[in-house]
Order: C-alpha cells, then sequence, then structure tokens
C-alpha cells in the first residue's frame, strides 16, 4: 500500500523493482493498480476461470412424453423419472400428446398434467403453466 500516485511514478516504481504496473480496477477513483508480474498474473486469471468453469452445473432440460389416457402403472414409473431428474438439478418438459378425436376431449390432458404438477409440487415450481402447441400440450417444471 503505497498511496496515491502518478502514473509516470507508479511506472518508474515498477521498472525499479523489474516488475510491471497492472491496473486491478479501472473504475475506481483513484484507479487501483498493483506492481506484479504480468504473465504470472494472467495465469492466476486464467486458472481462477478454469476453476469457476469446473464448478457450474449446467442444467438441462428432461423431455417426459405421457398420453391423456395414461395406465397407473405407466404414471407411476414417468413420475419416478421425473423425480430422478429434478433430483439432479435439471428442469423436467413435461409432453402430453393427442392423438385422432383425443383432441375433442383436452381436458383429460388437463386433468393429468394437473395431477403431475399436484404429485412433484413439494420439490418443484412450474416454470412454464401448460399450454397447446399444435397437437401437444407442453408443461415445463423447474427444481425449487
Amino acid at each position: 500500500m503505497i498511496g496515491v500516485l502518478s502514473t509516470r511514478d507508479a511506472i518508474a516504481r515498477a521498472y525499479a523493482v523489474g516488475l510491471d504496473l497492472v491496473e486491478i480496477s479501472p473504475n475506481a477513483d483513484p484507479p487501483v493498480a498493483k506492481i506484479l508480474d504480468y504473465g504470472k498474473f494472467k495465469y492466476e486469471q486464467q486458472k481462477k476461470r478454469n476453476e469457476a468453469r469446473k464448478k457450474q452445473k449446467i442444467v438441462e432440460i428432461k423431455e417426459v412424453k405421457v398420453r391423456p389416457n395414461i395406465d397407473e402403472n405407466d404414471y407411476q414409473v414417468k413420475l419416478r423419472a421425473m423425480k430422478s431428474f429434478i433430483g439432479e438439478g435439471d428442469k423436467v418438459k413435461v409432453t402430453l400428446r393427442f392423438r385422432g378425436r383425443e383432441m375433442a376431449h383436452q381436458e383429460l390432458g388437463v386433468k393429468v398434467l394437473e395431477r403431475i404438477r399436484g404429485d412433484m409440487e413439494a420439490d418443484t415450481k412450474v416454470e412454464q403453466m401448460p399450454k397447446m402447441e399444435n397437437r401437444q400440450m407442453v408443461m415445463v417444471l423447474a427444481p425449487k
């Protein structure tokens, strides 16, 4: 901690020691600079960036497809799969596909999606409410 210096004095001090004058925080008033080895500084910054990249989790969207007249056992299997996806920290896109005359009874599809939402309510929040896209209804669940 030397204090506030003119740029010329700071560069002269850095040169006398055989190091570089590196601007650390240019937006501060006055700007903050350190006398250090620039090559070493860049290397440390790169290491920090790589470490941060390792620790970050990429959230994937897993898709589960269901039908309006899904059987109870099939429903339970899909529900278990959704819970495991949410447990891993991924989002779940529930796609309910209508075929043929099922389009006339869209309320059955809404009931299935409402049931899924109720069963998953403890560990998820609804990111996208059920909405129709052509012949399918889509809902997105995200972990709490």
